[in-house]
């Protein structure tokens, strides 16, 4: 146990642990650059060098009162980095007045008699709450910054105070000489003593509040930012828990201040949202930004600093920002929800239409697309983006056609929505159908590649989906010209807004929330963005987080061939997921030159090798780090196996599902291998790059899914369908399932 040092003691699963992890993770974080994303009402955060942040009772109490230590460890954690970076930190804490109060409770409830407990209880005096809470709160915050080598200096003020000249210039002073020494400067209303004769808001009976507090500190220190942490992640348009309520990411007070109906108070406080509102209007009217965010998060003050769109800002040029008129991400998906049902009560052949129009304005305006592809080439070039990321950029004239000539094959499939999958008469003129359907709308994050955007959105308007899009900021000028394009053929009975382009990757965090107006997301990436996403959204993800494909060339191969197959799977698009990362080969090989054959063979294409245990030391190679490994470029690992037994379980430790291949002329091992491998695509004399939507016939992929869950594999138009039931009766109820006879007959499927 440990004690605190207000006397009590604590478990140790309550104590925060401060270690070098979390640190990490947050220098990080820190050090994380945005440049070029970070949201223009944002920009103020680069020049700001004294912050004052503001924690409320809300964020540093649970539900039942007592004290969120996991919170509090998580806030000094970031005001130790932000410190350390250089930052001259204060905080302004609430929390005393509730601490104190459970402490006393707790105090009259262990000194009252059973007769005692029979009678009414009155409300603890406030000022006692106060002045039994300050010491405990206070030694609390002294064990956890001392637990991170900071040291932390306690001032409590009362509003009297401010009103005295020299007080504010000793005040001033004397903070300066604590931030010069590294010192964290903690403040608090003296509530124990105050005498503010002012009408009380409760009956514990204090007034003054510390957001108040916090906005004039602002103005006295001379702060950059004041940054105020609430319970919720910012200010709404109405309640947070009314579900038609938004986030205002910049209060503008000209517009916002007759919309906004504030909730209750908060609930352990004295302060809520209304005092948060009035504290920032105040500070930001007097040249002080404000933000006021979540202190739930670990990492929200971090995240502040580094401009991303987290929060309501407050800031006296607000008004003057026109990026606050863009549209909201919830209104960006609404909006391509309710298009897609438009979309879907057309016509096929309409919708054909639509695509058709698609592809001859893609043709059409060929060489606008290319000029600004161009631009988007040099500017990555003159970057120092590596060749191959380049290469996916480009879109030349031919890549151009050939994206008009998969649309129109998309144009030319069969009809996929609304056909019956299945039909059964459940009882006498009872008839159930089972009919094919869109998903609803489609998040797409996509890499550097501004052909998946037409891809992307000719596979939605197919299978009747609205889009929301996001591709990399490389691509941007090519995302903006295509997405024109497409959205300029769209008829008016459905509205461009089908498809949305999201500009700016600060509003990914939003849309992975609107699990209730977006029904997948589909990210195309990096592992680790593919990751990232996974982890941040309750909306089913489909995709790969890794490409980790193996090629296993069995003793019965030809070695013709298998040098063939290997030289494709690694060569032909080294950085794409269905290129060969790992080489198997069986051990027979290794004896009879077969195994040199196919290690010249890659080396003589520049291929680097790292061995496995096994083959490192037959080949004299570099042992590899890990089997499980995603190379991306001309590198590949090679291991030696006993068998095709020994390949598979290798696949399935150290694999990722993806695509595998065998290289064999033995038509029982080929099956062998083919039914076991558990895989998305598995592959028998044939290369791994052949998993493909386009070239499965597909006529575009939205991504390669290796969830075993809906699609697997090359996605498609199939892959963007579900189903529902149509029942159709005359009169039929159930009543107990008496008077009728269920005859559950398979009827023949009609158009």
């Amino acid at each position: 146990m440990e004690l605190l040092q207000n006397g009590t003691k604590a478990k140790p699963s309550e104590i925060p642990l401060v270690n070098g992890t979390a640190l990490t993770h947050l220098n990080s974080l820190f050090q994380t650059q945005f440049s070029g994303n970070i949201d223009p009402s944002r920009a103020f955060v680069s020049k700001v060098k004294r912050l004052i942040v503001k924690v409320g009772t809300a964020v540093v109490t649970r539900s039942d009162g007592r004290l969120a230590l996991g919170r509090i460890g998580a806030l000094c954690e970031q005001l130790k980095e932000l410190s350390s970076q250089g930052f001259e930190v204060i905080l302004v804490t609430s929390g005393a007045v509730g601490l104190g109060r459970q402490r006393l409770r707790y105090r009259k409830l262990a000194n009252s008699s059973f007769s005692d407990l029979q009678k009414p209880q009155g409300e603890l005096d406030g000022k006692a709450c106060a002045a039994v809470g300050q010491s405990s709160l206070m030694a609390l915050y002294d064990t956890m910054f001392s637990q991170l080598d900071v040291t932390s200096s306690q001032l409590l003020v009362n509003d009297g105070f401010f009103r005295d000249a020299g007080f504010r210039k000793q005040l001033s002073d004397t903070v300066n000489a604590l931030l010069d020494l590294r010192v964290i400067p903690i403040f608090n209303e003296n509530d124990a003593v105050s005498t503010r004769k002012a009408p009380y808001e409760d009956s514990s009976g204090i007034f003054w509040d510390n957001d108040s507090l916090a906005g004039l500190l602002a103005l006295e220190l001379k702060a950059d930012l004041l940054v105020l942490l609430s319970d919720v992640e910012g200010l709404y348009s109405g309640p947070p828990s009314d579900p038609n309520s938004k986030l205002i990411h910049t209060y503008v007070k000209e517009k916002h201040q007759g919309e906004i109906t504030f909730g209750d108070k908060s609930r352990l406080g004295r302060g809520g949202m209304t005092a948060k509102v009035n504290a920032a209007v105040c500070a930001a009217h007097a040249g002080i930004p404000v933000i006021i965010t979540s202190g739930y998060a670990t990492n929200n003050i971090i995240r502040v600093l580094q401009g991303e769109r987290i929060g309501t800002v407050f800031h006296k040029d607000a008004h003057l920002w026109s990026n606050i008129k863009e549209e909201s991400a919830r209104e960006m998906a609404v909006s391509a929800r309710e298009s897609s049902r438009r979309l879907q009560i057309l016509k096929s052949e309409e919708r054909s239409k639509i695509l058709l129009a698609i592809a001859d304005a893609l043709e059409k305006n060929a060489s606008a697309i290319s000029l600004e592809n161009e631009a988007d080439v040099a500017d990555a070039v003159l970057a120092g983006y590596e060749n191959s990321l380049i290469s996916r950029l480009t879109l030349k004239h031919e890549k151009i056609s050939k994206l008009a000539k998969s649309v129109r094959m998309l144009a030319a499939m069969e009809e996929p929505i609304g056909q019956i999958l299945k039909r059964t008469e459940i009882a006498d003129k009872l008839i159930l159908e089972k009919i094919s359907c869109p998903l609803g709308v489609l998040l797409v994050i996509f890499e550097s590649r501004p052909d998946a955007l037409v891809q992307i959105a000719a596979l939605a308007i197919r299978s009747g989906n609205g889009l929301l899009l996001k591709g990399g900021k490389e691509a941007q000028r090519s995302n903006a010209i295509l997405h024109k394009v497409i959205t300029s053929v769209i008829p008016n009975t459905v509205g461009d807004k089908l498809i949305g382009l999201v500009n700016s990757r600060d509003e990914i965090p939003y849309l992975l929330k609107l699990d209730d107006v977006i029904d997948l997301v589909v990210p195309r990436g990096s592992n680790k963005l593919v990751s990232q996403i996974k982890e941040s959204t309750k909306i089913p993800v489909l995709g790969h987080a890794d490409g980790i494909c193996h090629v296993y060339v069995d003793k019965s191969a030809k070695i013709d061939m298998a040098k063939q197959i290997i030289r494709d799977a690694k060569t032909d698009y080294p950085a794409a997921c269905n290129a060969m990362e790992t080489l198997l080969v069986h051990k027979d090989l290794s004896n009879n030159g077969g195994l040199n054959e196919l290690v010249v063979e890659l080396q003589r294409e520049g291929v680097k090798l790292y061995g496995g245990p096994r083959a490192s030391g037959i080949l004299n190679i570099v042992e590899t780090s890990a089997f499980h490994h995603e190379y991306s470029s001309l590198a590949c690992t090679v291991e030696i196996v006993e068998d095709v037994f020994d390949a598979i379980n290798h696949i399935h430790e150290h694999g990722s599902a993806h695509t595998e291949c065998i290289v064999t002329e033995d038509r029982e091992v080929a099956e062998t291998f083919l039914s076991q491998v558990d895989s998305a695509a598995v592959f028998h004399n044939a290369s791994t790059r052949f998993c493909d939507g386009a070239r499965f016939g597909l006529g575009a992929e939205v991504g390669i899914s290796t969830s075993r869950i809906h699609a697997r594999g090359p996605v498609g138009v199939e892959g963007l369908l579900t189903n529902r039931w149509i029942l159709r009766g005359s009169g039929h109820v159930v009543n107990g399932d008496q008077g009728i006879n269920y005859t559950y007959k398979e009827l023949p499927l009609e158009a």
